[in-house]
């Protein structure tokens, strides 16, 4: 690609970050140009955050609706799945699926505790309970805005 057939869509999803994508310049070498990134790259990029989001506030809901202990929000705001879980807590799965009910999470020792606000890197009290209104991943994790 040329270094001016370089995407430039207007519309940036990242706040302003562009991205480096690699062009040949007037003299064939290649060199870094910066874009904002391209429309169908930007539309696949909102539709999976807008889907991470939807099972965020899914499993916060089921938190809140007492189906799920915080445990099980916290595994999807930090973008992890069971298994991430079971390799960072050391806890076998079968284990972590016990602690995602409320009741056995409820009795959970402090030092259990602790391990999941290690490997979440939160608080105990943010453990212990659920941000009352729905979250964003990029912007809880990141603080971190996409434009819509």
């Amino acid at each position: 690609m040329k270094k001016e057939e370089v995407p430039q869509f207007d519309e940036n999803l990242l706040n302003g970050i562009k991205e480096i994508q690699y062009a040949v310049d007037e003299n064939g070498n290649y060199t870094e140009v910066k874009s904002p990134g391209w429309e169908p790259k930007n539309i696949a990029l909102k539709q999976a955050l807008n889907i991470v989001d939807e099972m965020i506030e899914d499993a916060r809901q089921q938190v809140l609706n007492e189906e799920k202990s915080p445990v099980y929000f916290y595994m999807y705001l930090k973008q992890m799945d069971l298994t991430i879980l079971k390799e960072e807590t050391r806890f076998p799965k079968f284990i972590i699926k016990r602690h995602f009910k409320p009741a056995v999470f409820n009795k959970l020792s402090v030092s259990t505790l602790n391990k999941y606000t290690s490997v979440f890197g939160i608080t105990k009290e943010q453990l212990l309970k659920v941000p009352e209104k729905p979250v964003k991943a990029l912007e809880y994790n990141f603080g971190f805005k996409l434009n819509n």
